[in-house]
């Protein structure tokens, strides 16, 4: 484990003691004031319900086991003071991974209940987008993973491509938090520091999960049909889903994964019999609301989510040979993106977000990612289809939808 503070912070004296200024927690505030505040290097969360910002930095604490991370926490929050950890997790969490968890004590936490409302704003047009990989290997690559299915003996794998934009200026990425903030107040909006001066940023329908004292909520997401502004369509595309045998298979795959990894931690676990249809602006859903209550209260919302994470919703299943089947297929390294990223407090509460429908962001450039689950039964055009939607709503929520064409 690395345990760091950043140069511009004052660092905690020797022996443990904590910091001679002690962090704040601030509060309340608008989700207006809260997004308005956010800048480039702070940590935002933001949901319908409520919003934090995270300002500052105590300590970086980096692990690529993210069950070490997580036992570490604790006792770094008691040494520092601190109200809680905030940051991000690798999608790549194995044995042999070099890409570690992230998590920042940050100096100042604001928080605020309610959902944001911010005016849109104008951002300037990339010069040069670039697929990786291009349409017709992603195709291919699909072709490729439901030929692999079988012989590895895998369920389901997840294949992503990306979008690179560059532009002629410095990337606004506070403009572009704000606009995601305001185009998608039903879900996860998030922005958080990445090693090297990067930013991730998104706004993502799943919760990974959430801890509330012994209280457990997680809820998973597989299965997704485009919507459509014609009424009649709409309804047809979301029944085509609640109905389509290939999404239920997938979206079975995800919640037995996930009832499996937290039931060693629950006394009772609450499973619908079936999924939900949910929508977001552009995407139809299945949903499946899981909750349970824990045994042990020392178990943190870190500790289940480095048990959850990687879910077969981003990854696939069984994980490792999924995992490497992605290695193999995508032209990328994934890094953060399908990772997961939130907080956690010095109680054990916290929240955990699947990182989906989000972008790098460096100085003058952004690189999307957007995926879909593969499964026996996939059809290459329109799993290249629902990528490409997934990329247009991320675009329009950033204030950037005419970057496709």
């Amino acid at each position: 484990m690395s345990s760091q503070s950043s140069g511009a912070e004052p660092q905690a004296p020797a022996g443990g003691q904590a910091p001679l200024d002690p962090p704040k927690a601030v509060g309340p505030a608008t989700p207006v004031d809260l997004a308005a505040r956010y800048q480039r290097g702070d940590f935002l969360f933001t949901t319908a319900q409520r919003a934090l910002l995270a300002q500052g930095k105590i300590r970086t604490v980096t692990e690529t086991d993210p069950r070490r991370l997580a036992s570490a926490i604790p006792g770094v929050l008691a040494e520092t003071g601190a109200p809680l950890a905030v940051g991000v997790l690798p999608f790549d969490t194995g044995p042999d991974t070099k890409v570690p968890g992230h998590l920042v004590v940050p100096r100042t936490v604001h928080r605020a209940e309610g959902a944001p409302s911010l005016p849109r704003e104008v951002l300037p047009a990339p010069v040069r987008v670039r697929a990786v990989p291009s349409p017709e290997q992603h195709m291919a690559g699909v072709r490729a993973a439901v030929d692999a299915l079988a012989s590895r003996d895998l369920r389901k794998v997840v294949l992503a491509r990306a979008l690179d934009l560059e532009f002629s200026v410095p990337v606004p990425a506070e403009r572009i938090v704000r606009n995601l903030a305001v185009g998608n107040p039903r879900h996860f909006t998030y922005a958080a520091e990445l090693p090297g001066g990067r930013s991730l940023v998104g706004a993502t329908p799943e919760l990974l999960l959430r801890r509330t004292g012994r209280t457990v909520f997680s809820s998973p997401h597989a299965g997704s049909m485009p919507r459509s502004p014609d009424p009649a369509t709409d309804r047809a595309n979301g029944e085509a889903l609640r109905t389509s045998r290939k999404d239920q298979l997938e979206h079975a795959v995800v919640i037995d994964y996930v009832v499996e990894a937290l039931r060693p931690f629950c006394r009772t676990l609450d499973v619908p019999a079936g999924p939900e249809l949910v929508t977001t602006p552009a995407i139809w859903h299945l949903r499946t609301p899981i909750t349970g209550e824990l045994i042990d209260p020392e178990v943190t919302a870190l500790d289940l989510a480095a048990a959850l994470h990687p879910t077969p919703a981003i990854c696939g299943t069984p994980t490792e040979g999924a995992r490497e089947l992605v290695q193999e297929l995508e032209p990328f390294d994934r890094d953060y993106y399908a990772g997961a990223v939130g907080w956690v407090d010095a109680t054990g509460d916290g929240e955990w977000a699947v990182a989906i429908r989000c972008a790098e962001i460096a100085s003058t450039s952004m690189r999307l990612y957007a995926g879909g689950g593969i499964v026996a039964a996939s059809d290459p055009q329109s799993e290249l289809d629902e990528t490409t939607a997934k990329f247009r709503t991320l675009l329009a929520a950033m204030g950037l939808e005419d970057s496709l064409g």
